[in-house]
């Protein structure tokens, strides 16, 4: 397993990373993620950790809470040799503030995190999406009261908007608060947006990419093309209105090239698609869920793959989005003179 630095924290974390939602099965979009219970949560955990696996990542929303007891259910006796993300601010309860980033609810949310995790610390603590009424100053003061207790170690985000993850790390250097040093980001090779800002705001203030749904949502394993449809269990029956959207022409011209490649590697088509991540710009680690032992260690696999120059170039070529969206002023930035984009340049984590 590689190692890369998350962000400038001097963390090293697993260039994969296994991702908890999985676990647990409650609700519409959780249980048709998957429905583990602890048993084969346990063993899936130990099998990343065989694997050299140290970043778990889940959520206080995923099932309930319920991700969060059984991750921290399996980790109990691995605890100082893992690194635990968790994510806070998505609304948990029907209680008004129970939601967002006031203070009085940033800080009960984690205490909460804490008890289900069994932990005295969180490693890395992620805002889930932003929050438009909590000011950034009472945020990342609040942040860095949490670091300053104990209770946390790194703070992160998740799903902000250039403009928004900027505008805190502006707030916290101004006084002197704890920044950012992850972004927790949608990138695959049917969802290339993130390249257009992100990646070259995450290259300027070293923030490690931490790369969400790798496989589009369930859209590159492999199981349904253009000739084969969706199969009866797929998940995306259930969950198709809250993924990422992607055009259908688009998808399947991906998925020619990632079949053509597989019968040239011999490896299958979620292992292409997530080494193709591995080698890019900013991204620190992948996150991989499994709903069962099988899909794990498939997945774990994509990490010894070597692709070739031409197969990386081919698909690099057919997942390219031209003009970007929103294109107003990327599309227009790039014919200046003096654009370089982290994309294009010799980049080294």
């Amino acid at each position: 397993m590689k190692y890369n630095f998350l962000g400038n924290s001097g963390l090293r974390v697993s260039e994969l990373g296994f991702g908890a939602g999985t676990f647990g099965g409650k609700g519409q979009i959780f249980s048709a993620w998957g429905q583990a219970g602890q048993t084969e949560a346990s063993q899936m955990i130990a099998s990343c950790m065989d694997a050299g696996i140290n970043f778990f990542d889940t959520a206080d929303v995923y099932s309930d809470g319920e991700s969060e007891r059984m991750l921290g259910k399996a980790l109990l006796q691995q605890r100082q040799n893992v690194i635990i993300s968790t994510k806070v601010g998505i609304r948990t309860g029907e209680q008004i503030n129970h939601v967002g980033y006031s203070r009085n609810y940033l800080i009960y949310a984690v205490e909460q995190s804490l008890k289900r995790l069994n932990t005295d610390y969180i490693d890395v603590l992620q805002l889930h999406q932003s929050d438009s009424f909590t000011a950034p100053e009472q945020l990342m003061k609040s942040l860095d009261h949490l670091i300053q207790s104990g209770k946390v170690r790194y703070i992160g985000a998740s799903n902000f908007s250039g403009w928004q993850l900027m505008k805190a790390q502006s707030v916290a250097e101004r006084y002197g608060y704890e920044k950012f040093i992850a972004h927790q980001v949608y990138y695959s090779l049917i969802g290339r947006d993130y390249e257009w800002e992100l990646m070259q705001l995450n290259h300027d203030q070293n923030i490690g990419g931490i790369v969400w749904s790798p496989l589009g949502w369930g859209r590159l394993t492999g199981r349904f093309d253009r000739n084969h449809s969706l199969p009866e269990n797929s998940r995306l029956h259930e969950t198709a209105q809250f993924a990422p959207p992607v055009n259908e022409e688009y998808l399947y011209q991906v998925i020619d090239v990632l079949q053509q490649i597989s019968q040239e590697t011999g490896h299958s088509i979620p292992q292409i698609a997530l080494n193709w991540l591995l080698q890019r710009p900013t991204v620190s680690t992948v996150l991989i869920g499994a709903r069962n032992q099988q899909q794990l260690a498939e997945n774990l696999q994509s990490s010894q793959l070597v692709l070739s120059p031409d197969q990386i170039q081919r698909l690099n070529d057919v997942s390219a989005v031209y003009p970007p969206y929103p294109c107003y002023p990327y599309w227009n930035g790039q014919f200046s003179e003096r654009f370089r984009s982290v994309v294009d340049s010799q980049y080294t984590l």
